[in-house]
């Protein structure tokens, strides 16, 4: 498929599958080599397309007010987003223009960045504000030593960014449904380097085969075992995981029929952004390669419960740790897959029908990096 569903039809398909024993079938299989999770330089290729493609940096919640501003590592490169005093968030490599030093790090609010090197200090627009004993430097136009800055944008609720320039930003920006709105607040935020490639990361997040296998006594009592409906829309996809209770929407029109509550969608945000949606709250997760067998894995917890409600908190809370348990399964996968990678038992992954935005992924991948279909 090319577009995405509305939701009354989502839930159509899933009971149809349901009474069917079916699910959502792929045309073919994909075989991945092997070697593409372990090459450097299949690696540095990928992180070549990170960055000249618009890719989702942070919520725009994460940037709440003015000064707020996250600085990390983007495809390799130290980069500082920030929302200015105006509102408007933008982009900047993050590097002194004096010595190199980083300006920022981690996430915070500030009025300005000072260099810790010299001083040197700049604006949150990123223009260069003050050297100290500015006469030692006669040739210098503060007007053109400010930071570098980085094409951003806001978007569906995310800030976008993209490292080459050479195109704009805006047509390059995905046109999908976003579950983010204008009432979302991060909730909680979380960081950690997982040892493995990023693309295994990924997989687990796109199909429902492995539901009943690795998620036994968390997700499993709860959903469907190898049930999906799976639809694409440019290089991006979706993925539908229904939970059981969605057999009680038999009971409505069609037209009375919802998602909402009934199934946890997950789009892959071409090409290394997930975001997750479930009753109570929704996760967007950046997976930021760090080597062939390293990836930073970034989860932002969001939630439109009211923050004054204690109940609400106590249930975002809960939520939020069972999803975490099954994320954990989820990397403890990842981490044996990883090390059988070593093994030299296999040159391809098989990736079956049932598989299908797996396929979708790499398919994209591949014609990205490569410049053609292989």
């Amino acid at each position: 498929m090319t577009g995405l569903a509305d939701d009354r039809t989502v839930v159509q398909r899933i009971l149809d599958h349901i009474d069917r024993r079916s699910t959502d079938l792929a045309d073919q299989c994909w075989r991945e080599p092997v070697a593409n999770y372990r090459s450097p330089a299949r690696l540095a290729a990928e992180l070549a397309l990170f960055r000249r493609t618009p890719t989702p940096f942070c919520p725009s919640s994460a940037l709440a007010e003015p000064g707020s501003y996250i600085a990390r590592d983007v495809a390799g490169v130290p980069l500082l987003v920030v929302r200015g005093s105006d509102g408007v968030v933008r982009a900047f490599r993050n590097a002194c223009r004096h010595r190199c030093t980083q300006v920022a790090s981690g996430s915070g609010c500030e009025r300005a960045f000072v260099c810790r090197y010299h001083g040197w200090t700049y604006g949150l627009d990123g223009s260069l504000r003050h050297v100290p004993h500015e006469h030692g430097f006669p040739d210098l136009v503060r007007s053109e030593r400010g930071l570098v800055p980085v094409a951003a944008a806001e978007r569906h609720g995310l800030v976008y960014v993209c490292q080459d320039g050479s195109q704009p930003i805006d047509g390059a920006l995905a046109d999908w449904p976003s579950p983010i709105g204008t009432a979302h607040r991060v909730f909680a935020f979380n960081e950690q380097d997982v040892a493995a490639n990023w693309k295994v990361l990924a997989e687990g997040f796109l199909e429902g085969y492995h539901i009943r296998s690795t998620h036994r006594d968390t997700f499993y009592p709860l959903q469907y075992d190898n049930l999906n409906v799976v639809e694409s829309f440019g290089r991006n996809g979706r993925i539908a995981f229904p939970y059981k209770r969605i057999e009680k929407q038999r009971a409505l029109s069609p037209a009375e029929r919802t998602a909402d509550g009934m199934l946890t969608f997950v789009y892959n945000l071409f090409p290394n952004v997930m975001v997750a949606t479930f009753p109570t709250n929704l996760v967007v997760v950046v997976l930021e390669p760090r080597a062939v067998d390293c990836t930073r894995m970034l989860t932002w917890t969001l939630t439109d419960r009211q923050a004054t409600s204690s109940d609400a908190g106590v249930e975002v809370g809960t939520a939020r740790d069972f999803v975490n348990q099954g994320a954990a399964e989820d990397r403890a996968v990842s981490l044996s897959i990883q090390k059988g990678l070593a093994s030299g038992a296999n040159d391809f992954f098989e990736f079956g029908r049932f598989e299908g935005a797996i396929t979708h992924f790499h398919r994209a991948l591949h014609e990205a990096v490569d410049g053609a279909k292989p």
